[in-house]
């Protein structure tokens, strides 16, 4: 399912997006809040997409390559998971390559994959995982109409060192 923006056009992620998306996530300044550390080469990104490329195909999950044109290459990414329709919710992410921190582009693709999952999927909650201390996630969780839920103590373990995640939510208005 493609999306779009005014701006922006999100696609399907394909293994492709690979050597575009490893600007980001062989960043360790952009992975220093993630779950794992920064990828080492484009070969490694190609295996994570290729592990998990498959669950798109199962409807639990909807992950977008974001882009400035249709064809044009991926700036970021972002995604709904654990889609739940039983229970009408999932959980969001996202992630960008620094060069296209601080231009607004994350709120906007984040705004209309909260739309899709909302009005298209017909979802009542979203959620989101956060790193403590990850001050610009939780920024843009805030303006996006995501509160503090909670906090998960020592969820990941991240260089030998374990993290608490905090959860944001956000209801259907």
């Amino acid at each position: 399912m493609n999306l779009q923006t005014k701006r922006l056009f999100l696609r399907p992620i394909a293994v492709s997006d690979a050597p575009t998306l490893f600007e980001a996530r062989g960043d360790a300044e952009v992975m220093r809040y993630w779950d794992w550390p920064a990828q080492k080469d484009v070969a490694a990104v190609e295996q994570v997409f290729a592990e998990h490329v498959p669950e798109l195909t199962s409807e639990t999950t909807k992950w977008w390559a974001v882009a400035l044109s249709p064809d044009g290459p991926a700036i970021g990414e972002c995604d709904l998971s654990e889609i739940d329709t039983h229970h009408g919710r999932a959980e969001v992410g996202f992630l960008f390559a620094r060069r296209h921190w601080g231009q607004g582009y994350a709120r906007e693709a984040m705004e209309r994959v909260i739309e899709y999952g909302f009005n298209e999927l017909g979802l009542e909650r979203l959620w989101a995982r956060f790193h403590d201390g990850n001050a610009a996630s939780k920024r843009l969780l805030e303006k996006l109409g995501f509160t503090y839920e909670g906090r998960l103590k020592s969820h990941i373990v991240r260089d030998g060192e374990r993290r608490d995640c905090l959860i944001y939510g956000r209801l259907r208005a």
